[in-house]
C-alpha cells in the first residue's frame, strides 16, 4: 500500500539540514534543463519577481555544482495541507508507518519516500519545460508508474496536475477522496477545505495505522466523517 501526495510551492528551510543523495537519471536531465536558464529567463518561466526568480536560479546553480542544502521532504514543503500533517513528535510506529506507505510526488525528483532528501526547487507539471523534446509529464510518466507498479493499493490525495502524470491503467487502481463541508444544508467543495483536510487525513491514517479502504470508512478526523451516500467503490466522500 502507499500513500501519494504532492508537492508544495512553499517550503521552510529552517530545519536541520541532512545529506543529500545521488540525482537519479531522470531528475538529472531535469536539472541540466533548468540549468540552461538565466535568472531573466527564470523570471518569466516562473512569472514570479526578478528576486524570487534570482533566487531560483542560485538553487538551480547550487543543485547542479553539488553546494545545496537538503531537507527531508515531508519537512521542507511547508504548504497548507503539510502544515495540517502531523510530522513532529511522532511514535517510533508513526514514523515507520511514514516510511513504508507515504510518497511524495515531485516534477524534479520523481516519486520518493516521504523522508527523502531534498533540496529547495520550484517546479511543477504546469512548467512548459521540455527535456530532450518531452513535456515533463512525459519525461516522467515511466519513472512514475515504475515506483508503484507492485502496489495492491494505492490512496492518492494528489491534484489532477500530479495524478495525470500516472498512465490511465494506474489512475484506474488508485483509490482517491474528496472532502466537503456542510453549509446551510449545502454541501461545499473548495480548495482550502481540501487542502486541510488532506492534512488532517493523512495523519488520522497514520495515526490509525491504516492499511485498508475498510478502515478508512470508520475514520472521522477534525470534524469529517465518511459518507457511503457520496461516494464510489474508488472515490470516498468524507463531509464535515
Amino acid at each position: 500500500m502507499k500513500i501519494l501526495i504532492p508537492t508544495a510551492k512553499e517550503m521552510n528551510t529552517s530545519l536541520p539540514t541532512v545529506k543529500s543523495k545521488p540525482l537519479s537519471p531522470e531528475s538529472q536531465a531535469v536539472l541540466d534543463a533548468l540549468a540552461t536558464y538565466s535568472a531573466q529567463e527564470l523570471e518569466s518561466f516562473y512569472k514570479i519577481s526578478a528576486e524570487k526568480a534570482q533566487e531560483e536560479y542560485d538553487h538551480i546553480q547550487a543543485l547542479k555544482n553539488g553546494s545545496t542544502r537538503n531537507y527531508p521532504a515531508l519537512h521542507l514543503f511547508d504548504g497548507l495541507m503539510y502544515r495540517n500533517i502531523k510530522r513532529d513528535d511522532l511514535t517510533k510506529e508513526e514514523q515507520t508507518y511514514l516510511e513504508k506507505h507515504l510518497m511524495i510526488t515531485s516534477a524534479l525528483y520523481g516519486v520518493i519516500p516521504a523522508f527523502e532528501p531534498i533540496a529547495p526547487h520550484r517546479l511543477d507539471f504546469l512548467m512548459k519545460l521540455k527535456i530532450a523534446g518531452k513535456s515533463l509529464k512525459s519525461h516522467w510518466q515511466s519513472a512514475y508508474e515504475e515506483s508503484v507498479k507492485e502496489e495492491d493499493c494505492i490512496f492518492s490525495l494528489l491534484s489532477s496536475e500530479f495524478e495525470t502524470v500516472f498512465p490511465k491503467e494506474v489512475r484506474e487502481q488508485m483509490v482517491t477522496f474528496k472532502f466537503m463541508e456542510e453549509r446551510d444544508g449545502k454541501l461545499k467543495i473548495h480548495s482550502t477545505i481540501s487542502k486541510k483536510a488532506r492534512g488532517a487525513f493523512l495523519t488520522a491514517l497514520t495515526e490509525n495505522q491504516v492499511t485498508s479502504v475498510e478502515e478508512i470508512k470508520k475514520l472521522s478526523f477534525a470534524g469529517f466523517r465518511y459518507r457511503e451516500d457520496l461516494s464510489t467503490g474508488k472515490e470516498l466522500a468524507f463531509v464535515k
